[in-house]
């Protein structure tokens, strides 16, 4: 699963972005997917993932209330709203997927995923 993540940039802190990940070639309602983050010098960490129809997501507490996670099927991309963003978000975002039954959890452990997009650089200015 070839995975290509877009829309980061230099940002204010209080502005928005809107990433995407398209999943080339690839029916996403067989996906579940999600959005890890790393800043420099920390571990890569869970920000939110969608359930294969987009029904259930999971919300890291950090950003929950601020960023949104949705799925476009039908366009095989998966999209992460930063809304109200702040210095502390600054890091690469990376877009992740894993196959699973219609029913199975939604993950937020990063060694669940096995495929992974090139990341997109998101930085917040104070």
């Amino acid at each position: 699963v070839q995975l290509q993540a877009s829309g980061g940039g230099l940002v204010q802190a209080g502005d928005s972005l809107r990433l995407s990940c398209a999943a080339a070639g690839r029916d996403v309602s067989r996906l579940f997917m999600g959005w890890f983050r790393q800043a420099s010098g920390k571990e890569r960490e869970f920000v939110a993932a969608i359930s294969r129809g987009g029904g259930r997501t999971e919300i890291a507490n950090s950003v929950k209330g601020r960023f949104t996670i949705s799925k476009d099927n039908a366009k095989n991309t998966v999209y992460l709203q930063l809304d109200s963003m702040k210095p502390e978000d600054t890091a690469i975002y990376y877009c992740a997927a894993k196959y699973g039954i219609l029913t199975a959890a939604v993950s937020t452990t990063t060694d669940d995923y096995p495929y992974w997009g090139q990341g997109t650089q998101v930085t917040v200015s104070s």
